[in-house]
């Protein structure tokens, strides 16, 4: 099998996700062409250079809808030559943009892809494509189905997560954010957002908040116990299904949990080949890729069980792993995670993450990925695994190691 690297990645900042965010003017295409043509012209490849683009977005309606890829495609510099594959796994389809693209490389079907994703939640909401699970109530009523909020409020209350334990983690994904920022932690993978007149836009993540406290943290209303207690009362439903469960301790508000917010990102996967014909030197090397299905109606613990299978699967142990990026959809979610393996919170998402600057949906798994690197990087590591929760009770991972 063919090895598969990683020779470059880069990410747009990200916008607040509301009309008054600095993206919001800048469609889901636009924003892709400009990661699309950052890795061409960093990278000084030819326009036809690279077999597909595989492009993660979630919300596949309106103008994020038709084939994305396709038309960022042809919005950007690259040749028409070069087709397009929009993907949908909920939040981490960005990453499994990567995860495609880098076994179609292993599997011979191409040296050279851009894999990523794109989501503006400031212009194309989330939820509004609807869906089957919670549309079709006969799904519904099956599937136990409940909000991803609810969900995260089940794990708090079946794993035994406190409201102060889901605050203290946002204080520190805010800190480490601020912190990365300060020193210049993302510079190698930041390319600025302009206008079509050349003048800049964003530079940086928009969405932190730093000095955040827990006094702060401790003044707003959980976001999802309306919801659960009165019409249409999912915390009845998630009963049902947990009737081990006395009641929904709802501690997850906006505060922490994942913030809305524009953005995108790309990562540039060859083989050895590929990069020697460009004079590319590669990064890292695409270890192992999982994937798997989970309970859907607590929906979000799925870092944990794929986090086993890749691992299961390739001979290796948590201890043999040095970082984790373990995307913040909500605090309980990464909780989980670290209680289950006792991991060491020093070595998962060290300069913050979703809570303080954001989840574009569809770009967030390739954005994790290409902090990871750059992380390994700086810290002089050699291992790291990116994994994500998604919806409807899935999970996804990727493990890369230094060349």
């Amino acid at each position: 099998m063919t090895d598969a690297y990683i020779y470059d990645t880069v990410r747009t900042p990200r916008g607040k996700g509301r009309a008054d965010g600095s993206l919001h003017e800048v469609t889901a295409a636009r924003l892709s062409a400009i990661a699309l043509n950052a890795m061409k012209d960093r990278n000084n490849l030819e326009g036809h250079a690279v077999e597909d683009v595989v492009w993660g977005n979630v919300t596949q309606v309106g103008e994020q809808g038709a084939c994305l890829a396709r038309t960022a495609v042809l919005a950007s510099d690259l040749d028409e030559s070069i087709p397009g594959l929009s993907i949908n796994r909920f939040c981490a389809s960005g990453l499994e943009a990567v995860n495609v693209a880098a076994n179609q490389v292993r599997g011979g079907a191409g040296d050279g892809y851009i894999a990523g994703g794109v989501e503006c939640m400031s212009r194309v909401p989330m939820g509004s494509d609807g869906g089957a699970i919670a549309v079709d109530p006969q799904i519904a009523f099956d599937q136990y189905f409940v909000p991803q909020g609810i969900g995260a409020d089940i794990i708090a209350t079946k794993y035994g997560f406190s409201r102060d334990d889901a605050d203290a983690m946002a204080v520190e994904s805010q800190n480490r954010a601020k912190a990365a920022w300060d020193d210049k932690r993302f510079v190698r993978s930041i390319v600025p957002v302009h206008d079509v007149n050349g003048l800049p836009i964003l530079d940086h993540d928009e969405y932190m908040r730093p000095g955040t406290d827990m006094q702060t943290l401790g003044a707003l209303k959980p976001s999802f116990q309306q919801i659960g207690e009165q019409m249409p009362g999912f915390d009845n439903v998630a009963l049902l299904k947990y009737p081990e469960l006395e009641r929904i301790n709802h501690i997850h508000h906006a505060g922490n949990s994942s913030g809305i917010v524009d953005g995108a990102a790309a990562v540039l996967i060859g083989s050895k080949e590929f990069g020697e014909k460009y004079g590319l030197k590669p990064r890292a090397r695409i270890r192992a890729t999982a994937k798997i299905g989970t309970d859907p109606t607590i929906m979000l613990t799925g870092p944990v069980p794929v986090t086993k299978k890749i691992l299961a699967e390739n001979g290796m142990e948590i201890g043999d792993i040095d970082l984790f990026e373990v995307n913040e959809a909500f605090a309980s979610v990464v909780l989980l995670f670290e209680q289950t393996f006792g991991v060491d919170h020093a070595k998962v998402n060290v300069n913050g993450g979703s809570i303080a600057m954001g989840h574009p949906l569809g770009a967030t798994g390739a954005i994790i990925l290409g902090t990871l690197l750059d992380e390994l990087e700086r810290a002089d590591k050699e291992v790291g695994l990116a994994t994500l929760c998604i919806g409807s009770g899935m999970g996804a991972a990727t493990i890369i190691e230094r060349v």
